[in-house]
């Protein structure tokens, strides 16, 4: 073959060359193009407010345990939309009962201690209802003092709330009362003890 046509041969390769260079060089900017859009699309999302409660989903808050009673303090976000602020009181002992919520604060007579989840003096919570119970309490048999008891077991208190506005978790606490006593007697009681809690502020769930 001439000088002409390695030349010519040449010059082709070159450009072969070349233009796989170039089209390296596109598909090389596509992708990042398209790794741009995706980081830019995950950066937009992620800035925006998540809701950290469904409807009917329920959040824990808190745990604590003094005098053979645990305690968990949960929010839940009912169907409706209603916040429920709960607190679970569970005796550690079988057949150990705690008092109702309606006897007076110091008991009757220095017996007893109400079993209550109260918000605290400055709480960023309102409450919204009632103070509700899990199960009915009644009077103890052959007591002449008019105590009221709930059943062996745990107890539910549950207050609805209404959160504070904001877009962020707040520190807060709660207030719990009870007293659980068996047949071998009664714990000290425990009194005004605060729970310190974290709540979500209303712009988490829009």
């Amino acid at each position: 073959m001439d000088g002409k046509g390695l030349g010519l041969i040449s010059i082709r390769y070159n450009s072969i060359i070349l233009f796989s260079e170039r089209a390296t060089i596109l598909l090389d900017m596509k992708y990042a193009a398209q790794i741009f859009l995706v980081l830019l699309l995950f950066g937009t999302t992620s800035c925006r407010p998540v809701s950290v409660l469904g409807p009917g989903q329920t959040l824990e808050l808190a745990t604590a345990a003094e005098n053979k009673v645990d305690v968990t303090i949960n929010l839940t976000r009912d169907e409706s939309g209603q916040f429920i602020l709960s607190a679970t009181f569970t005796p550690e002992v079988l057949d150990m009962h705690l008092y109702s919520k309606e006897i007076p604060v110091n008991g009757v007579d220095g017996l007893g201690r109400p079993t209550l989840l109260e918000l605290a003096e400055d709480s960023a919570l309102k409450a919204n209802g009632e103070l509700t119970e899990s199960v009915l309490s009644s009077q103890a048999p052959l007591d002449s003092n008019g105590l009221l008891l709930y059943p062996a077991g745990p107890v539910t208190l549950s207050l609805p709330v209404l959160l504070p506005e904001g877009n962020n978790w707040i520190n807060d606490e709660v207030i719990v009362t009870y007293m659980a006593c068996d047949n071998q007697g009664c714990r000290a009681p425990v009194q005004q003890k605060p729970i310190a809690i974290k709540i979500p502020s209303t712009g988490l769930f829009q």
